[in-house]
């Protein structure tokens, strides 16, 4: 039983508590031993609170005290008093005060770290997570789990004033076919068989639609047995939901509500809403992506049309072959020196392109080794379209769209991090919609879903499902903030008929869709 129990919190003293007697608990953060005076700064999740040791109140106390050491677990009991003046710390809530220990409990020793608490520590990810404990006591982490606490919390309250029920679903389950690989658990009743963990509750979610609960919500783990990624993991947790009897523009509705609410909350920032939509059409057409970074420019344009008239033969022989020719004008990178542009040209490499056409933009013109092959016109028509100034430099890939996109994509957003084109404290929402609804796998030769089976086509594009399955789109969206998806979803197909004719086109036949779902 601990002698002394806490009274206060390390973050939660004021100047108007001084005089005050208090017991403070925490962690040493740093010590000061000042000959006359031990200064230990204690700190907790709360914050971290100044005490101050005094030979005058106790030699012994005193003695303790300058054998203190980072990371000690200790309990102080003292009085509350105002720093003197021009000590005061700024940066701290609790900078006014300090607290003058009259008695201390040694709760735990601890040896000597192997890297300092605190948020400037430079150390490895891989020492962080072998010390997990260690890296959880820094400032920095306990602030990033309190800010995922709190954006938890605001769901569950917005959801609940809507009328959702919060609802767990199994986490032993069948293997259905999604996204990724599952993880598999081993039976020990039924011997040579499997339960896969959830890569989320899809099939369990429709099932409480079918029973009637016409508003679910859970913040759920999920598993994929994906290789690591920056926004891929193979364990995570995300915000799922189901609604019935609703639209596109309901469900959009209400996540717009509920971001709007999470950054007044949480963040104390405004999101005005309705947010912008576009399309996955003008998505990839303008960015090379489906999940566009907004707050900058720099949209990607075709030329296939237009570089036909030339007789650069990289250009023809690809758009020949059924491939593309398309661009971006990197403002005022005219002055890039050549081994900047050969190091543009191996950064695209890495996405599958095999070179990176360029002019540079003069009062004179277009300069490159490659505009002898452009007539005049040409060049007027690439310069205009382009909407090029002088100064400018004009970056053009030509290959597959797969290729041109991704590789576009990326090299405009790294132009935009390279010329600080990106203001890194805006928030800029947009939802992408009118998905296609299959895509087609040129080594298995066949239609997949681009999200999943059960999402529904556009009731205008039904007609041509099976002539053009290419070209029917599906009642699909995503949330987009600052080039990443948060989230995503579509509208469910109902219609036991529509459901067939799609498991068909995925090669599903009736017999293995009710095996698997």
């Amino acid at each position: 039983m601990f002698k002394l129990k806490r009274t206060h919190t390390c973050g939660q003293l004021r100047a108007k508590d001084i005089k005050s007697i208090v017991i403070l608990s925490g962690w040493v953060s740093s010590i000061r031993d000042h000959g006359g005076l031990v200064f230990v700064d204690l700190r907790d999740r709360y914050g971290i609170t100044q005490v101050v040791f005094n030979p005058e109140r106790g030699q012994e106390l005193y003695e303790t005290a300058r054998q203190l050491r980072p990371e000690y677990v200790i309990t102080i009991r003292g009085t509350v008093s105002a720093r003197p003046q021009g000590t005061e710390n700024p940066k701290l809530d609790t900078g006014e005060i300090e607290v003058y220990a009259d008695s201390t409990e040694v709760l735990n020793r601890a040896e000597t770290p192997p890297f300092e608490i605190t948020d400037e520590s430079n150390v490895s990810l891989e020492l962080r997570l072998k010390y997990r404990y260690l890296d959880l006591r820094r400032p920095i982490m306990q602030k990033r789990i309190t800010f995922r606490h709190k954006i938890c919390q605001t769901i569950r309250e917005y959801l609940d004033d809507l009328n959702f029920i919060d609802i767990e679903t199994p986490v032993l389950t069948k293997s259905t076919p999604e996204g990724a690989r599952d993880y598999l658990v081993p039976s020990r009743i039924n011997l040579g068989k499997f339960y896969a963990l959830p890569q989320s509750p899809q099939l369990f979610k429709q099932i409480l639609m079918v029973a009637g609960f016409d508003r679910y919500f859970q913040i759920v783990r999920c598993f994929r047995d994906e290789d690591l990624r920056a926004q891929r993991q193979p364990e995570f947790t995300q915000m799922d939901m189901e609604m019935s009897f609703v639209d596109e523009n309901d469900i959009i509705h209400v996540i717009e509500g509920l971001i709007s609410r999470i950054f007044d909350r949480v963040l104390g920032k405004k999101v005005i809403t309705p947010l912008p939509r576009i399309s996955y059409k003008e998505a990839m057409a303008s960015y090379g992506c489906d999940a566009p970074d907004l707050r900058f420019g720099m949209k990607i344009k075709e030329v296939s049309d237009i570089v036909q008239g030339s007789s650069f033969k990289v250009f023809l022989d690809v758009i020949k072959s059924g491939g593309q020719v398309r661009g971006l004008n990197a403002v005022g990178c005219g002055n890039y020196s050549r081994k900047e542009i050969d190091d543009l040209t191996t950064f695209v490499g890495q996405f599958g392109a095999k070179g990176l056409a360029w002019f540079k933009v003069e009062e004179s013109g277009l300069n490159s080794s490659i505009t002898k092959f452009f007539p005049s016109e040409i060049q007027q028509k690439i310069h205009q379209f382009m909407e090029a100034k002088s100064g400018d430099l004009l970056l053009f890939v030509a290959d597959k769209p797969k290729v041109v996109s991704q590789s576009l994509a990326q090299l405009r957003l790294h132009l935009g991090y390279k010329n600080k084109l990106i203001d890194t404290n805006t928030f800029n929402f947009s939802w992408v919609v009118d998905f296609p609804l299959f895509d087609y796998n040129e080594e298995t030769k066949r239609y997949e879903a681009l999200h999943h089976p059960f999402t529904s086509p556009h009731p205008d594009d039904l007609p041509i499902l099976e002539k053009k399955p290419l070209e029917v789109k599906a009642r699909a969206y995503d949330l987009v903030l600052n080039g990443v998806e948060l989230g995503g979803g579509s509208i469910r197909i109902h219609d036991t008929e529509i459901q067939k004719r799609v498991f068909r086109l995925l090669g599903i036949d009736d017999d293995s869709a009710y095996k698997k779902f």
